[in-house]
């Protein structure tokens, strides 16, 4: 006897959960299976560049910097634009911390959202990669440097971790010498969560808070980008002192970001014209036409 066509398309329904839960955003990536991951991250044998950078940024994000940049975050609208605009503009920049690539930031956007696509990755883990770096636009906005806009991040107003890339160029921050903020809780209390801690400024803080306000992503894709330079936390294991129960969802979503965030910097140019239709589609779907940056 045949079953009701209700069956079918009960069954046909079942079929594509199925083939979604294949494709889970915390399934292990699959494009970096044959990457030489040693190369990565070699900071110790990394050029002047990268190394000055790192000894200016730890000398200068200091508890008070901090505090300064987040009370003036909001006192004016730097920008009005779309994100493929942001991203167009932000094609400018080389990023000086990263050892890693030479090449602007529009291939490294495109690079990482490409790659999570190849691993069939929800469309907004996708636009996550896609947007994930556009808060270096603060460099173009009125920044002191690069030092106070990319770079690993780290928490501020307490002792520096010794997880942090090249931790003894911290010896010139004032900071390190302070009576409070060079103890190992510094103005924090036991487990306090991250959301209760100071990161040092940059775009990754930046740009959580223009998103979480005008943006459809959802709580992962937010912790992605808030925390994706945090190394010391989401791949040393630093910090947990500071951290909460509520902050395993936001580890496991940021070591999920992270390889098509890393290893995708190896592969090759992306052609932006091609993928230029396809990525404003998934824009469309999760940001406004404009954004106040």
């Amino acid at each position: 006897m045949r079953m009701p066509d209700d069956f079918d398309t009960i069954s046909d329904a079942v079929d594509e959960v199925n083939i979604l839960k294949g494709k889970c955003w915390t399934d292990k990536p699959v494009f970096d299976g044959d990457k030489d991951k040693t190369q990565f991250r070699q900071y110790e044998a990394a050029c002047d560049r990268v190394k000055n950078f790192y000894r200016e940024q730890h000398e200068k994000q200091t508890m008070a910097f901090n505090i300064s940049m987040r009370v003036n975050m909001r006192k004016e609208v730097r920008a009005r634009m779309g994100i493929w605009e942001a991203m167009e503009m932000l094609n400018t920049i080389v990023d000086d911390s990263d050892p890693d690539t030479e090449l602007t930031q529009i291939d490294h956007l495109l690079q990482t959202a490409e790659a999570m696509r190849r691993d069939g990755k929800p469309e907004w883990m996708q636009v996550t990669g896609l947007v994930h770096d556009l808060g270096k636009l603060l460099y173009l906005f009125g920044s002191e440097g690069q030092w106070d806009v990319v770079g690993d991040t780290f928490v501020v107003g307490c002792a520096f971790s010794d997880k942090i890339v090249l931790p003894e160029t911290f010896v010139s921050n004032p900071d390190a010498a302070d009576a409070v903020y060079s103890t190992k809780y510094g103005v924090y209390k036991p487990n306090c969560g991250l959301d209760n801690v100071m990161l040092s400024w940059g775009h990754d803080e930046y740009l959580y808070h223009i998103l979480k306000e005008q943006s459809s992503l959802p709580d992962e894709g937010l912790w992605m980008i808030r925390y994706h330079s945090f190394y010391p936390w989401h791949r040393e294991g630093a910090y947990t002192h500071l951290t909460a129960p509520v902050d395993a969802r936001a580890l496991a979503a940021v070591r999920a970001f992270n390889p098509y965030d890393l290893y995708s910097k190896s592969d090759g140019a992306v052609d932006a014209k091609a993928l230029k239709p396809y990525y404003q589609g998934l824009i469309a779907k999760f940001f406004p036409a404009v954004i106040n940056w």
